[in-house]
């Protein structure tokens, strides 16, 4: 069995709880490489108490407790960050809105093709610019068409992906191009493989109306940061 396939059972196994030891022996590799495979996988308080019945060491025991409550530290953290930014971004204005989308074209987005085009593989990005668009530059829904890259190893999966990215963007599926797939020679098999959806790139029918005013925004905003910044600094 392949090295990668291998990690993914052992972490699959882990996941359900099973020990390290276990795991080594069952899979037929070392305890150090099973160790590595599944660190970051925390353990429910549930899953250590049926490890201690099996006579786990107190070692690893104490360890794993330890982890679990870093574990549930962490996420309390993240959850309080997140409460917080939305509290902090409740209030944000039309214009701090626009701007924030000049800053994501000016970081995502096509600007030496002349052409109105952005891409990312987060759906939330990709919805935010789509409203964005059709928000401030009157696009219609039409007029958009859009491009899934991937990995070509994900070919057998285009239809799902195209799909995928369809209801997540709200394009229908007839303004979809032909899907750009990416050569690569790595046979690595991923553990979240049918959970990947590659890349979407939406792009404008008839950019030159919009173009250059992206463009111009770019370089207000830019500006509009340096003459902040000076200000701040003297």
């Amino acid at each position: 069995m392949a090295k990668s396939l291998l990690r993914i059972k052992a972490r699959q196994m882990r996941a359900k709880g099973e020990s390290v030891n276990k795991i080594a022996r069952k899979l037929k590799v070392s305890k150090g490489t099973a160790s590595l495979w599944v660190r970051d996988i925390i353990l429910s308080v549930e899953q250590l108490e049926r490890l201690k019945k099996r006579s786990i060491k107190g070692a690893e025991l104490g360890r794993l407790r330890s982890a679990l409550k870093q574990k549930e530290k962490r996420l309390k953290l993240i959850e309080e960050s997140k409460k917080s930014g939305i509290k902090r971004l409740e209030n944000l204005t039309e214009t701090e809105l626009f701007t924030a989308g000049i800053a994501l074209y000016w970081a995502e987005g096509s600007k030496k093709t002349r052409e109105v085009q952005f891409c990312n593989s987060d759906p939330r990005l990709i919805k935010f610019m789509i409203r964005w668009m059709k928000a401030n530059f009157n696009i219609k829904p039409e007029e958009l068409t859009a491009t899934v890259g991937i990995n070509k190893i994900h070919k057998k999966r285009e239809e799902i992906v195209r799909k995928y990215w369809s209801k997540k963007s709200g394009i229908p599926l007839k303004q979809f191009r032909k899907t750009s797939f990416k050569k690569t020679k790595n046979k690595k098999v991923y553990e979240n493989f049918n959970k990947h959806y590659g890349t979407l790139s939406i792009k404008i029918l008839k950019p030159a109306r919009i173009y250059y005013k992206i463009i111009g925004l770019i370089e207000g905003l830019s500006e509009a940061g340096r003459r902040l910044v000076s200000r701040n600094v003297s």
